[in-house]
């Protein structure tokens, strides 16, 4: 035993500097690790005898706040294209939570049409809607158009959710205090809304897109504040960080994810539960009862890009936007 202790004492001292350059390493990697997670939501609330609705519920941060809010008693609607993945992630939020109040409607938010059919579909088989997270999105994506010819990414991160809301705005007035939570993104801040070629149809670039629909977003979450002042319907918009989802799989495609190589990089990056802690704070957080409007990420108020301040350009999209849904 002497033995192998006095090895042991030998090994550590010849390699002195490796194992401390490992140790401090390690450690440092450690620290970076738990401050790319971001914040968490510390809120117990619970939601029993509420309602909410989530878009794009199936995967990712859209899949781990629903089984969060589930886990708090609410009634959990998960709103999506694919409802082969939403059953399969409704029937896995149900085992998980215990909560058997998870149920699945269809929601394309590149159709007008079936946005108006969810709506409809809400309204007239719901008796309450509390809180509506608007979560689904494209990123980056080809120039593709939507089923009414809008340009898809402003179409489907942008539009269809402005008509969502504005469609279950009374019902949301109705179960006041409720919240919408608007899922937007950092890319934001270099975005800027093209009223002159909206749908970019003279110089399309999936990049340029998407950070206008990003844009877009929190101008939404802005104007809407104004407009619901004093009806108890809060509005809330955040960043959630760089989340390993299918979200980039238009710029990284998925075989990239799973090379080993890449590993130790992808640990840097959220996960998917960890990516939802701001769409949780924002949906259920006391301390933001008697706020509205305002910007988040990581669990935290954030300023957001000037252009995100501008009431005029809100007040200018507001109006582009309804005429382009038929709200006016």
């Amino acid at each position: 035993m002497q033995h192998y202790v006095a090895a042991a004492r030998d090994f550590v001292e010849a390699h002195a500097i490796g194992i401390t350059v490992a140790v401090v390493t390690g450690a440092s990697l450690l620290a970076l690790r738990r401050w790319m997670a971001g914040g968490v939501c510390r809120s117990k609330a619970r939601l029993d005898g509420k309602t909410v609705l989530i878009t794009g519920a199936n995967t990712g941060i859209g899949k781990e706040t629903a089984l969060d809010l589930a886990r708090r008693g609410a009634r959990v609607i998960l709103a999506c294209r694919d409802l082969t993945k939403a059953h399969m992630a409704a029937n896995y939020i149900r085992q998980q939570s215990g909560n058997n109040n998870v149920v699945v409607k269809r929601l394309d938010l590149a159709s007008l049409q079936s946005v108006r059919d969810l709506a409809k579909d809400v309204i007239f088989n719901e008796d309450r809607l509390d809180i509506l997270i608007n979560n689904a999105g494209l990123m980056m994506c080809p120039k593709w158009k939507t089923d009414d010819g809008f340009e898809m990414q402003f179409g489907v991160n942008h539009l269809g959710h402005f008509l969502l809301t504005n469609l279950l705005i009374d019902m949301l007035k109705k179960s006041a205090p409720s919240r919408v939570v608007i899922v937007s993104s950092l890319a934001h801040e270099k975005g800027r809304i093209h009223f002159e070629d909206i749908n970019l149809d003279l110089d399309y670039q999936p990049l340029a897109s998407y950070r206008q629909s990003k844009l877009a977003n929190v101008l939404f979450c802005r104007e809407l504040a104004i407009r619901m002042k004093g009806t108890g319907v809060n509005t809330y918009c955040l960043h959630p960080g760089v989340v390993r989802t299918e979200l980039g799989r238009h710029t990284f495609p998925t075989s990239l994810w799973k090379n080993p190589l890449l590993y130790p990089i992808l640990m840097m990056i959220k996960t998917p539960r960890e990516g939802a802690q701001t769409s949780i704070f924002c949906a259920v957080d006391e301390s933001l009862a008697n706020v509205t409007g305002l910007y988040y990420s990581d669990c935290a108020l954030k300023t957001p890009a000037p252009a995100a301040m501008d009431d005029s350009v809100a007040k200018r999209l507001w109006a582009l936007s309804s005429s382009m849904v038929g709200l006016v």
